[in-house]
């Protein structure tokens, strides 16, 4: 990078690519009925989202790896760019099908715009500001979650669903515009060999793998069917074909040495492991508030966000602590937290309250917010610089990949758990609810002893995912005590040699 860099409008370009890549999601998911009905869709409805994490996640790396190669700014602009030609292609589809094909192209764009903001901001920002504004980034993700509703209703309503895309047009050239005005890279002239041969097979052993709870989620396949474990062998051959390819190329898409850096690996395991065991239970968390709790959908959706009101200053505090204490220390601290939350949760009943699940949530947040950020921060900070972009898209394809698996096994238990509760007193349902009961909630019109007894069967099944959850939080809790003890400290700080085994150079 040189000094010429005009911070403030970097910084400026990033969070508007990114707050809009985010948003396009809850847009899009709020536009979804509107859209499915004018292109009678409902068939692949479940696919418009499958597509759109299929195509993010499997590209997260080789993008990573391409902006080590040639450069953030050309592979960020770049990645830009096939979101917005996404945009185009959706927001003229006169099908399903050609929707399916701009998810995809957006998909693939939005899978480097994270992990490439992220490293721009390494090489613009000093350590210390750069982790006071990466704690910021998890936090101001959370602005989409909140407008999309509002913003895809008006839009539904208002004008039509084709500017839901559209829009992106705009905005994503302002955001390219400002990005590139500001930042300037010098460029390498040294020949650059691509390792095509792995990205191909990493692409075919991740599609492998995230088909399978895509194909569970929208054919109602099973985990135990044969074309599910036919996909899950077909992954672990083809990674081990792809390990066996990337020892052998000259510049592997993903370099094999990241994965002896204690930090890579043990935070990859960890955003997988807390990714895997939260999300399901999270994102399912709003059926339970609406058929239990008696609350509105909208009500419901929100009374989540108790989660973000302590994850948002926890992610503050720690981006200035992450700077003057070691991360492990901070990590273990923080890692007690989510465990009680976690706990809590898992004595949910009928009778639980608002402020109880409040109190949860809050904590939860709480703990998690140290991750906000700094997980990030501390990759960046294991690596060198060249492989920083390949080092953090690694490390988010971990988390995308539990979230995506982690998603749809626990909805399948949660669902199981319901239906077979149900089945037991399906003789007392009017004909044909009982099997709609897991999916669509409780039916208008039931006896009020009914509903209690469903009502019950939905808070032991909640229950049963959360005491799972809190398996997996506290698995995340001992994993941060495998972290490196080291302060993140400044290069100019640190003489290297005088640097102690475990501290980071930044």
């Amino acid at each position: 990078m040189e000094r010429s860099n005009n911070k403030a409008l970097v910084l400026t370009g990033l969070l508007i690519g990114l707050i809009f890549a985010e948003l396009d999601e809850t847009v899009v998911s709020t536009a979804m009925p509107t859209i499915i009905r004018e292109l009678h869709g409902l068939s692949l409805y479940g696919w418009v989202a499958g597509v759109y994490m299929l195509a993010v996640t499997m590209f997260m790396p080789i993008l990573g790896k391409l902006a080590d190669l040639y450069g953030r700014k050309r592979v960020y602009l770049s990645c830009m760019g096939l979101f917005i030609a996404g945009s185009i292609v959706s927001g003229l589809a006169p099908s399903m099908i050609m929707l399916l094909v701009g998810r995809g192209i957006q998909g693939i764009g939005a899978g480097g715009l994270m992990p490439l903001a992220l490293v721009i901001i390494g090489e613009t920002y000093p350590l210390e500001q750069r982790a006071k504004i990466q704690s910021l980034f998890g936090p101001l993700m959370i602005l989409p979650q909140l407008l999309g509703p509002t913003v895809g209703g008006y839009m539904v309503s208002h004008v039509n669903w084709h500017w839901v895309f559209l829009i992106n047009i705009p905005i994503g050239l302002t955001a390219a515009a400002v990005l590139s005005a500001g930042m300037r890279e010098s460029r390498g002239e040294g020949k650059r060999s691509i390792d095509w041969i792995g990205a191909g097979t990493l692409v075919l052993s991740l599609l492998s793998l995230l088909l399978a709870p895509v194909l569970v989620d929208n054919r109602g396949l099973s985990w135990s069917s044969p074309v599910i474990i036919g996909l899950l062998t077909l992954f672990v051959l083809l990674i081990g074909l792809f390990i066996r390819i990337e020892s052998r190329a000259e510049e592997p898409i993903i370099p094999l040495h990241l994965f002896r850096n204690r930090n890579v690996v043990v935070l990859s395991m960890l955003v997988f492991i807390l990714m895997l065991g939260l999300m399901g239970g999270i994102a399912t968390f709003p059926f339970f508030a609406q058929n239990v709790m008696g609350l509105t959908p909208t009500a419901a959706g929100y009374l989540t966000l108790a989660f973000m009101a302590g994850a948002i200053p926890s992610s503050i505090v720690n981006g200035f602590l992450i700077t003057k204490i070691s991360y492990r220390n901070l990590f273990i601290v923080c890692f007690i937290l989510p465990v009680f939350g976690m706990m809590l949760l898992s004595q949910i009943s009928v009778s639980t309250t608002v402020l109880y699940i409040v109190i949860s949530f809050f904590v939860l947040g709480l703990g998690l917010g140290a991750l906000f950020g700094g997980d990030n921060l501390i990759v960046q900070e294991s690596v060198a610089k060249e492989t920083s972009g390949v080092a953090l898209g690694t490390v988010q394809l971990f988390q995308s990949l539990g979230a995506t698996i982690g998603l749809s096994v626990f909805g399948s238990l949660l669902a199981r758990h319901i239906k077979e509760g149900v089945a037991a007193m399906a003789d007392r349902l009017p004909a044909g609810t009982a099997d709609n009961i897991a999916t669509g909630g409780i039916p208008q019109g039931l006896a009020g002893g009914l509903v209690a007894d469903i009502q019950t069967i939905f808070a032991e099944s909640f229950r049963n995912i959360f005491y799972i959850s809190l398996i997996f939080v506290i698995i995340a809790f001992v994993l941060c005590w495998f972290l490196n003890k080291g302060v993140l400290v400044k290069r100019e700080e640190e003489p290297a040699a005088s640097a102690e085994p475990g501290t980071l150079r930044g």
